[in-house]
């Protein structure tokens, strides 16, 4: 029996999106050619680009610099299983990361900016640049129906 999975329309993608509050992983490749991940907190617009920050001085910055093709996922940890992953570009904002950085924290944060964490990102002494993901390609998926009679297990992972 082959069992179909059933890819998301639009109007279920943006509605994914909007509710996520998972981060978005983003592989790059490194100097020595092998691909590395990365997860970043991740903000979307209209035109249906990604927008990330991170520290200038991350090294994510200087690969993608060099090298912007770069490939991504957004899925859900829990069953049913459902997201989106694709292909894309990515290019560096130099002046929109603080901007962008303050977006994420009310995306992701209770208090946001305001939130400890919030007030210790913003103070840090360092330039922020804001990552800006084009999607060349975008696959979804989602499970839903595959396994709407399967009990699945929770998983234990817990961090340290």
């Amino acid at each position: 029996m082959i069992l179909k999975v059933r890819k998301m329309i639009n109007s279920e993608i943006k509605e994914f999106l909007d509710h996520a509050k998972i981060p978005l992983r983003l592989s790059i490749l490194t100097e020595s050619g092998w691909p590395i991940i990365l997860s970043l907190w991740f903000t979307y617009t209209n035109d249906g680009k990604f927008l990330l920050a991170t520290p200038e001085k991350a090294k994510v910055v200087k690969l993608l610099r060099k090298n912007p093709k770069c490939a991504f996922e957004i899925s859900n940890e829990e069953a049913p299983y459902c997201g989106i992953r694709g292909q894309a570009k990515a290019r560096i904002l130099e002046s929109k990361g603080i901007d962008v950085l303050e977006t994420l924290l009310q995306r992701y944060i209770v208090d946001g900016k305001n939130s400890p964490l919030g007030k210790k990102l913003l103070s840090r002494n360092i330039q922020e640049v804001a990552i800006e993901v084009s999607p060349m390609n975008i696959f979804s998926w989602n499970f839903k129906n595959r396994m709407k009679d399967s009990r699945a297990i929770k998983p234990q992972l817990t961090c340290l």
